[in-house]
């Protein structure tokens, strides 16, 4: 029995070691090396020995990671209260930087979304946030990069997701909305008489310079009269068709 706890005891040492020693790094992980606390390299992928007791490994993922930033009060530029969320796409592209520069990089990123979320959208009227997200998208995605590009991350892509307006503004939206559907409305009928009424006067003043016109006008007229079901129709006649048949009778 003493001999088998004397076999076991060094078994179980060398396989600590052995374990704490070997690693193997996925294609999508880097190990960062720390050498007596200083840092050595960044090693990766495929297989890592490591010094017990005297190096330590970081495992730093290096994929693609996609954050929802949580719902956001925003008072907009127009002294609108909102509430938004959005997603953000972000990887880590210097193991390095991301371990040493900033302790957990993936929280620090989050909190620095929210502010930067707020930040930028607080400069933009309501009308703006929901009209150009695509820009205000841009303009968050370029403020994030440059601010975690210290940390080694690399944000490819922010998307606004939702806007959200209480009862009362989204009445206000909607009464706004109907009012310049009947604004635009009327200005189209607008100009649609003015045009009408263009036409009148050029067919007024052709029908003025000739005589012909202004018959053949007349008896259309009275073709479209005949055409009603009236009992009695009283029309002028004019000077245009009297007069030569009263001078013929003169003669």
């Amino acid at each position: 029995m003493n001999e088998l706890y004397f076999w076991l005891v060094p078994i179980a040492v060398i396989f600590f070691l052995l374990t704490s020693m070997i690693h193997i790094m996925r294609e999508y992980e880097r190990a960062v090396i720390f050498t007596l606390g200083r840092f050595d390299k960044v090693k990766g992928p495929g297989f890592i020995l490591v010094i017990p007791f005297i190096q330590q490994l970081v495992r730093v993922d290096l994929r693609t990671v996609v954050m929802d930033v949580p719902t956001q009060d925003v008072i907009s530029l127009d002294n609108v209260s909102v509430k938004v969320n959005a997603v953000i796409y972000y990887r880590i592209l210097d193991p390095e930087k991301a371990i040493i520069q900033v302790e957990k990089v993936h929280d620090a990123t989050s909190q620095l979304a929210q502010t930067t979320l707020r930040s930028v959208l607080g400069k933009h009227e309501l009308d703006e946030m929901l009209s150009e997200r695509d820009s205000l998208n841009a303009d968050i995605q370029e403020i994030l990069d440059k601010q975690t590009n210290a940390w080694g991350i690399k944000v490819a892509n922010v998307e606004i997701k939702h806007v959200d307006l209480d009862e009362s503004m989204i009445r206000a939206i909607a009464r706004q909305a109907e009012a310049e559907r009947q604004r635009r409305a009327k200005v189209i009928l607008a100009e649609g008489e003015q045009q009408a009424a263009a036409k009148l006067v050029e067919a007024a003043k052709e029908m003025t310079e000739s005589a012909g016109a202004m018959q053949l006008r007349y008896l259309q007229t009275l073709s479209d009269i005949g055409n009603e079901k009236n009992s009695t129709i009283v029309f002028p006649m004019p000077m245009e068709i009297i007069g030569p048949i009263l001078e013929k009778l003169k003669k």
